[in-house]
């Protein structure tokens, strides 16, 4: 059971895309829910349901004020993680500036889905390359009305992090992104 004070770290293996995950979290803190983004846990609270009591995390999603609950122990299970740090925000700009292209699929069909599961993943690197590559295919064609929409999550999702993470405003990473775009 999570208590208001308790902080601790659980480590995930290396994979490709991994990032740490903590298996307790206070209000206050900052928090990522994969899909959703940045929000900050409002409460802890304890209810009975179905005649069973459960501790559940109330997330407050900074971009658009939604309120989610997530019983604490499912919390990495789900996919709620901290934050990324200023050394893994510093990695998600490098998959930024990349030359790989991580769907090469032909149809906008397919290649709509494999950008789903990736922004699905919560994991800012894979974030980063969907935002990387529609940018990229934003030059050489007119996207889809799904493709742009998956275009400004990935950017709502990674900005928001980043500026966190690197402790600058919102404005400043979009700037710098956009910089990498243009060059």
């Amino acid at each position: 059971m999570a208590t208001q004070s308790s902080k601790s770290r659980v480590g995930v293996p290396e994979t490709k895309g991994a990032v740490k995950t903590v298996a307790r979290f206070k209000v206050g803190d900052k928090a990522v829910y994969p899909a959703h983004g940045v929000g900050e846990i409002t409460a802890i609270e304890t209810r009975e349901i179905a005649g069973k009591v459960r501790t559940f995390y109330t997330l407050l999603i900074l971009e658009n004020g939604m309120k989610i609950m997530i019983p604490t122990e499912n919390a990495v299970h789900v996919g709620l993680r901290e934050v990324i740090s200023k050394k893994e925000a510093v990695k998600v700009f490098g998959i930024l500036k990349s030359d790989e292209v991580a769907v090469d699929t032909q149809p906008w069909n397919r290649r709509y889905r494999e950008y789903m599961e990736m922004l699905k993943s919560g994991s800012p690197f894979e974030v980063a390359k969907v935002l990387r590559d529609l940018f990229r295919l934003k030059f050489d064609k007119d996207l889809s009305f799904g493709e742009r929409r998956l275009l400004d999550t990935a950017r709502s999702l990674l900005v928001k992090e980043l500026a966190l993470a690197m402790r600058v405003k919102e404005s400043k990473v979009e700037k710098d992104i956009q910089q990498i775009f243009d060059a």
